[in-house]
């Protein structure tokens, strides 16, 4: 199990276990009915969701762009409604088996819908300069809070940053292996 990291009080680091999520592709994979999909379902594990993507059937529609979008909407529409009781029974399987909430979402041609994603808390202490950023992203019409200012922010880091992310990522697997190699002080 990967240690759950989070700043905690006067001790430092929170670390917290969770259940490994490393098969949850497969296991999804396994898990999702044949019939559903057109691809193997994109999964995306963090350590409090896992967000479950499924690739559905194009949509042969003639028409403009509009059409095909409003078209490619319905289906997933139609794919979320005919599959919601099912998708709940694997969700809280994959629940009990991987301690996250599972979200679900749809891609049909150029469209992508998401429902049932979960929108977590984050506690953070920002100072006077940082607020004034996320202030003039409201002021500025970019966001209509600070908090959604806040997520745009992590989302645009988040795509310019991509490479960092994923190599600070493997640092950080590569100082979780090394640690629980070493000797048990307890």
């Amino acid at each position: 199990m990967a240690p759950h990291r989070g700043r905690g009080g006067r001790g430092g680091w929170q670390h917290t276990e969770v259940p490994s999520a490393d098969d949850a592709a497969a296991w999804f994979a396994g898990r999702l009915p044949d019939d559903w999909l057109t691809a193997p379902a994109e999964v995306t594990v963090d350590r409090d969701e896992i967000l479950v993507v499924g690739t559905l059937a194009p949509v042969e529609v003639d028409g403009d762009e509009a059409a095909v979008g409003a078209a490619e909407s319905g289906r997933i529409d139609r794919f979320r409604a005919d599959t919601r009781e099912e998708r709940m029974a694997i969700a809280r399987q994959a629940q009990h088996r991987y301690g996250r909430a599972v979200s679900w979402g749809a891609v049909c041609g150029g469209s992508r819908g998401m429902f049932t994603t979960q929108s977590v808390p984050v506690m953070t202490r920002l100072r006077q300069t940082e607020r004034q950023v996320l202030d003039t992203l409201v002021d500025a019409g970019v966001a209509r809070s600070r908090s959604e200012a806040l997520a745009w922010s992590v989302r645009l880091v988040g795509e310019h940053a991509e490479s960092w992310l994923r190599e600070l990522k493997e640092a950080m697997t590569e100082v979780d292996r090394v640690r629980t190699a070493g000797p048990d002080l307890t």
